[in-house]
């Protein structure tokens, strides 16, 4: 299992020292959260990855249902050329109570859910060059003939991993389609519920069964195990890592003191040795 720490707080300059600090630690990822208003997270990414060499880096996550997709494409591309193939994009349809409605975005799950699949197909075909030309319900593009950018380092594409509403077929269809499950669960009602590690052991099945590409696939949860103690970590951390969770990212949410924040950072990834 490999352990990514996301920055809950913090301009750019915080991103990159707490990325400098993450990658000496250990830490195998560094993520931040990318917000309707407030600090960017491509530029936190970009100077992260001038201060670090080897450490992952992403978002969690980008609401992709109100992004321009061909700008993420170059943003995405552009920090993939820069950091030498390090990037992953986390992707959703996003909490609409973070500003949604207050600046004019769509807030309807539904059109939510097809501008999301829309920008999936427009990322992944820019990202593998021009020409290329897209004709969906909310988004037509023509092939552009001037300067494209150099496509992505990584191949055959940068990791996407995507949120999957569990047991929802039109959510995990969209897995499919991704590198990367975060997962969620949905009841009848429409309403989220916890997560446990017996509802992921059921979607890596589902995965398993239905998923054909050949590429490496990720199942990624968040959690927290700061004030654990090593036996601690373990009991945490093992029935997520049985049941099939191939990234653990440390979340502190709800402690966004950026000095416990850096205690944490330095203490380094958790444990089940």
């Amino acid at each position: 299992m490999k352990y990514g720490i996301i920055l809950p707080t913090g301009d750019a300059r915080t991103a990159a020292n707490f990325a400098h600090e993450a990658e000496a630690a250990g830490w195998n990822g560094f993520f931040v959260w990318e917000p309707v208003w407030g600090i960017d997270a491509w530029v936190c990414l970009t100077v992260a990855a001038m201060t670090t060499e080897s450490i992952r880096l992403g978002t969690m996550i980008t609401p992709l249902s109100r992004m321009r997709p061909w700008k993420l494409a170059s943003e995405t591309a552009t920090l993939d050329n820069l950091s030498k193939g390090r990037v992953i994009l986390a992707v959703g349809l996003g909490a609409v109570d973070t500003g949604f409605a207050e600046f004019g975005e769509v807030t309807d799950r539904k059109t939510r859910a097809e501008l999301l699949d829309e920008g999936l197909d427009i990322l992944t075909g820019l990202w593998r060059g021009q020409p290329f030309n897209y004709n969906g319900k909310h988004y037509k593009i023509k092939e552009t003939k001037f300067h494209p950018p150099p496509p992505p380092v990584q191949k055959p594409r940068i990791p996407i991993w995507v949120v999957g509403a569990w047991p929802r077929r039109k959510s995990m269809r969209r897995v499919l389609r991704c590198d990367g499950l975060l997962p969620a669960k949905m009841n009848k009602e429409g309403k989220f519920e916890e997560v446990l590690p017996a509802d992921v052991r059921e979607m890596k099945a589902y995965v398993d069964a239905n998923h054909t590409a050949t590429t490496p696939f990720d199942i990624v949860v968040e959690g927290k195990t700061a004030g654990l103690n090593r036996a601690q970590m373990k009991k945490k951390l093992f029935p997520w890592f049985e049941a099939g969770v191939t990234w653990w990212m440390e979340a502190m949410w709800d402690d966004p003191n950026l000095d416990h924040m850096l205690a944490r950072v330095k203490q380094g990834p958790p444990s089940m040795e």
